[in-house]
């Protein structure tokens, strides 16, 4: 197929189901925590709003939950049937974590989320804002434990090698690795930004078609505040996860930064474009800022750090893939800076609600948490080659013996069957946004019957949107 062998047909098949799935966690992560956020709110406030924003959103959540599960179970069986090697190379480190992520954060969810779905109005708002915060708790324990066996990936430690296999001798060294921490907390902030961008997006949406009230206020001030807070510190700690790489993955760092050679007593420029060429090495067109690359990458004037020559060719990762994504991830991340003190700047004169430049700025940044979330994915994968387990085992030694054909036509069925399940749930979701935030009413008893609340009578009951596209307006709430 297109002159690809059956290892790069097995890795296009990886990126892109892991690509279609890791989307859907990071929502339900962000999401999960701004309900709990607002059903707290409206615990301490009583306010009508926060309950009409909890409604809304408990529907979209329940919806990306239900696709992040179908997803993941893809992934799970994707591993045993095209990377078997690594099953049983590395199986008794990495079986282990992710079934500490099935038993410690999987059941926590499932055993709370039907209390958070179909709980309102059947148990107090004390037990039901507690099922909301375990569900949120869980969904940051999965987090924890995927990204735990994914940093081992990348920075193994605690293991042995014996009969030629991987066997954990120090599980608190596999868990907290190097990388873990660096990892983990800047995976949950991607989260968290990719939530409020949604939201905030959502919010803009209604607002620039004159449908202003305070839910769709709320929903968008709310989500300003969290880009303005979350982003610099996104940075941050993504300068401590550049520091983490060079000390540990120094040929990625090269390949981000389309870094061929050192210059002896030369400070190293800061790339901003270029077309790093893998078989001429070299980086055409390059365009830099001097001296400002020594300076973020080592925090001195004058430091360096190994060039891609410094490595064998086989152990150079594709720095053209790499070099791009990471600016791709690093654009959104400023663009996400720039809106949140964009918004700061119009509060002071109230105008954040009408000023229709930012709302549009603020709608079409809406996808930019989900773009930067596969852009730094790529980046960190793509970089780590041609390792799957980086200095231990390579790619090409990880996959099984599949022909070119079967993956080939595996592929293709994938492809085809994702675009109808998952555009389908993407269509569902923009028709949820598109109808808004509506009034609920905290004193209706339960109605039974299919459809209502007693009995779900189908899977997306929980997401009660009508099948027509009307766009009716709604009265302005308190």
């Amino acid at each position: 197929m297109f002159g690809l062998s059956a290892l790069d047909l097995a890795r296009v098949q990886f990126a892109f189901t892991m690509s279609a799935h890791i989307l859907f966690p990071a929502i339900t992560i962000g999401m999960a925590s701004y309900l709990a956020v607002l059903e707290l709110c409206w615990l301490r406030t009583g306010r009508q709003v926060y309950v009409d924003l909890y409604h809304f959103w408990l529907k979209f959540f329940a919806v990306c939950f239900g696709m992040g599960v179908v997803s993941g179970i893809v992934m799970a069986y994707q591993i045993g049937t095209n990377w078997s090697y690594l099953s049983e190379f590395a199986g008794s480190v990495m079986g282990p974590l992710l079934a500490y992520e099935v038993l410690t954060a999987f059941f926590l969810e499932a055993g709370f989320l039907g209390v958070m779905l179909f709980g309102w109005n059947r148990v107090g708002p004390g037990l039901h804002v507690v099922a909301t915060c375990m569900v949120a708790v869980g969904t940051l324990i999965s987090a924890t434990w995927i990204l735990g066996a994914n940093s081992w990936m990348q920075t193994p430690q605690g293991y042995a090698i014996e009969g030629g296999r991987m066997v954990p001798v120090d599980w608190l060294a596999i868990i907290f690795n190097p990388s873990f921490p660096y990892r983990l907390v800047h995976m949950v902030l991607a989260a968290y930004l990719t939530t409020a961008l949604i939201v905030g997006a959502a919010g803009a949406w209604h607002l620039l078609r004159r449908r202003d009230n305070p839910a769709v206020r709320k929903m968008l001030s709310m989500a300003m505040w969290m880009i303005l807070l979350v982003a610099p510190i996104q940075a941050v700690v993504g300068d401590f996860h550049g520091l983490n790489t060079l000390a540990h993955q120094p040929a990625k760092l090269a390949a981000m930064e389309g870094h061929w050679e050192n210059k002896p007593g030369h400070a190293i420029p800061l790339l901003l474009f270029g077309i790093p060429d893998m078989e001429e090495e070299r980086t055409k067109f390059a365009v830099g800022i001097p001296v400002l690359g020594s300076i973020i990458l080592t925090h001195s004037l004058d430091g360096q750090i190994p060039a891609l020559k410094d490595f064998a060719r086989a152990d150079r990762p594709n720095s053209l893939i790499v070099f791009w994504s990471f600016r791709l991830m690093v654009g959104l991340g400023s663009l996400m800076i720039v809106l949140g003190a964009w918004s700061l700047w119009l509060r002071r004169g109230k105008r954040i609600f009408s000023t229709r430049p930012f709302l549009r700025f603020a709608l079409y940044m809406g996808p930019a948490g989900l773009l930067a979330i596969l852009a730094g994915w790529v980046t960190t994968e793509v970089g780590r080659q041609p390792w799957t387990v980086y200095g231990v085992l390579r790619t090409a030694d990880a996959v099984s013996p599949h022909g070119a054909v079967s993956l080939a036509l595996t592929l293709v069925l994938f492809v085809v069957t994702y675009f109808f399940v998952f555009g389908a749930g993407a269509i569902y979701l923009l028709r949820l946004i598109r109808k808004g935030p509506q009034h609920v009413d905290l004193h209706r008893a339960p109605q039974g019957g299919p459809g209502e609340e007693r009995t779900p009578s189908r899977p997306m009951s929980a997401a009660d949107v009508p099948n027509d596209d009307s766009e009716e307006e709604h009265p302005t709430r308190s």
